[in-house]
């Protein structure tokens, strides 16, 4: 049914699935390398601050040294004009400055307004998550045994920059990634559109010619039963392919949905595809003994469980069993299609509804999308694979909601 030749695909550019992943990758390729090296020069920047914010508490160390040792000579020279310029040089490196004893003898680059206990809470949290505290090891030194200093705001703001940025990229290539695929989406849904409504349109004058010559041959009086039962089964045809043109014609609009008992479509599908299907093959549904009531636009529907039918002979290769179950559920109705062919591998499952899979040599990969879209978006249900396995078969699952009394 869907089996285009594949220079049509190349023109209208529906290329195979894996084909469509492979920019994923450049993206997620493209992004690691930006975060990589966004977090390799952020750690170099960082190191070198680090190691520029130990020399000013070094520069700043030396300089309590020369105040502590000056001479009553050396306090008439202007030494504090080197003390306050290594002061100003570790400005916004917050200090603590801490004798042998362990007790806080001063405090640099906090709030004026530190009390002592904060003080004390500040000297645990450097010891535990700070740097190295430098250590004066200066006899005359004074009161300034150990210098426990922490990073200053502009460092402390650097090294949060790799998470920031990585949050960000992360957020701009999501918010990327969704508006590719909504345009992607819609790009597929005019294409679908367009080729569904010419189709349906091509099809109306070969059909038209068809059905006449088909009245033409019926009026000519032939008796043959034989040739008689073959051209009632080529109008039988004839009006199946009106359908699939009706149903090409819908593409693309919201279908009407009518309430009804949805026992005679499945039926009405198994009958006419059973007909169809190889003599090897063994169709098997009981249809329930209560009328289900939903809301469907038949022919569309049909449609989908038309599909899945081929889609499940194409797995038998000829020969096994399709098994078609209704389950009537509280408030919806779950039909399961199931077969005894060659499967799908678990790790296709949530891949078989997009546009352009397909395990199969010849076709578009177009049919279970368009039946996941006629079930999800137009009759508000949902279609899923409910189990499969290499050689053990497959079953799709279609839930819909009942209708409403």
């Amino acid at each position: 049914m869907w089996d285009i030749p594949i220079s049509l695909q190349k023109i209208i550019g529906l290329k195979p699935y894996r084909e469509h992943n492979s920019w994923r990758w450049y993206v997620a390729v493209a992004a690691a390398l930006i975060v990589g090296l966004s977090i390799w020069y952020t750690s170099f920047l960082v190191e070198r601050l680090e190691e520029s914010e130990r020399n000013k508490v070094e520069i700043f160390k030396y300089s309590i040294q020369s105040l502590a040792n000056a001479s009553s000579a050396d306090l008439d020279q202007d030494i504090t004009l080197q003390y306050e310029a290594s002061v100003r040089a570790a400005e916004g490196i917050p200090m603590l400055l801490v004798d042998e004893t362990g007790a806080i003898s001063g405090a640099y680059n906090f709030s004026d307004s530190l009390t002592s206990k904060e003080q004390e809470r500040w000297l645990e949290k450097i010891k535990k998550n700070g740097p190295e505290p430098i250590v004066n090891e200066d006899p005359f030194a004074g009161y300034a045994k150990y210098i426990y200093y922490t990073q200053s705001r502009t460092l402390q703001l650097l090294s949060y920059f790799p998470i920031i940025q990585v949050l960000l990229l992360t957020v701009f290539i999501a918010i990327s990634y969704m508006g590719l695929r909504a345009s992607r989406k819609e790009q597929q849904n005019r294409i679908w559109v367009g080729m569904a409504k010419e189709t349906a349109h091509q099809l109306g004058t070969p059909i038209s010619a068809i059905m006449a010559w088909l009245e033409l041959l019926k009026g000519m009086g032939i008796k043959d039963e034989e040739v008689v039962d073959i051209l009632g089964e080529l109008k039988n045809d004839v009006g199946r392919l009106e359908l699939i043109a009706d149903r090409f014609s819908k593409m693309g609009s919201q279908p009407e949905l009518r309430k009804g008992d949805i026992r005679p479509s499945l039926q009405k599908i198994v009958d006419y595809m059973n007909k169809r299907a190889p003599k090897k093959v063994n169709f098997h549904y009981t249809p329930p003994p209560q009328k289900i009531s939903v809301e469907i636009n038949a022919p569309i529907f049909e449609w989908v469980v038309e599909n899945l039918i081929r889609n499940a002979l194409d797995a038998l290769e000829g020969q096994g069993d399709i098994t078609l179950d209704v389950i009537d559920l509280d408030r919806e109705v779950q039909i399961d299609l199931s077969d005894t062919g060659k499967g799908i591998p678990a790790k296709l499952h949530n891949q078989v509804f997009k546009p352009g899979f397909s395990t199969k040599k010849r076709g578009w990969g177009l049919g279970l999308s368009l039946a996941k879209r006629i079930v999800e978006e137009y009759h508000q249900g949902e279609i899923f694979v409910k189990k499969s396995a290499p050689g053990k078969g497959t079953t799709f699952s279609i839930v819909l909601p009942k209708a409403k009394d």
